[in-house]
């Protein structure tokens, strides 16, 4: 695994083994990292990263100098990777140990950002986006991003905007108008 831009272009990560998780590909990585490049502004943007596994996609916002990042998963060894990886390379980020749904429930706050990339089976996958449009998770023009194998269909979920595929991988982006956002 390797940051793909930012300020630590290029570092490769060397991540354990025994970490329970299927890390996004590079080259979707990077085409996703060039469609919100052209999109946000990173410096003034609050990202949430669900299911963060590795850490890879939060280091991927923390490379590009993102106002406020958090990462949320419920193992111990997947966030002490992250908290040790993050240390190592000077990055600011708050780590959280929660289940992403009870996460979401209990959050109040608002991101110009939120990716998620649940296990690929998980039966329950739409109720991310519920839980983020009932909370009003996402500010004005934010994206929550969903990244779901080919069997998993969200289109049919409020706000879509748009399905990517790369290879095996599909990234679902919803969207809130400047009027909708709460």
């Amino acid at each position: 695994m390797r940051i793909i831009g930012g300020t630590h272009k290029g570092r490769v990560i060397k991540t354990p083994r025994d970490l329970p998780v299927r890390p996004t590909t590079d080259f979707a990585k990077e085409a996703l990292f060039n469609i919100l490049q052209n999109r946000f502004d990173f410096t003034n943007c609050a990202v949430l990263d669900l299911f963060s596994g590795t850490g890879h996609i939060s280091f991927e916002f923390a490379s590009r100098g993102v106002e406020r990042l958090v990462s949320v998963d419920k193992s111990n060894k997947c966030l002490a990777f992250i908290r040790a990886t993050s240390e190592t390379f000077g990055f600011q980020l708050s780590v959280v140990r929660n289940d992403v749904f009870d996460f979401l429930k209990q959050n109040t706050g608002a991101y110009d950002i939120i990716f998620a990339d649940p296990p690929y089976d998980l039966k329950n996958i739409d109720e991310i986006h519920h839980l983020v449009e009932a909370q009003h998770l996402l500010k004005p023009g934010g994206w929550l991003i969903i990244e779901h194998g080919e069997r998993t269909r969200l289109k049919h979920l409020t706000h879509f905007k748009e399905q990517r595929r790369y290879g095996g991988v599909n990234f679902s982006i919803f969207t809130t108008s400047p009027a909708e956002a709460g």
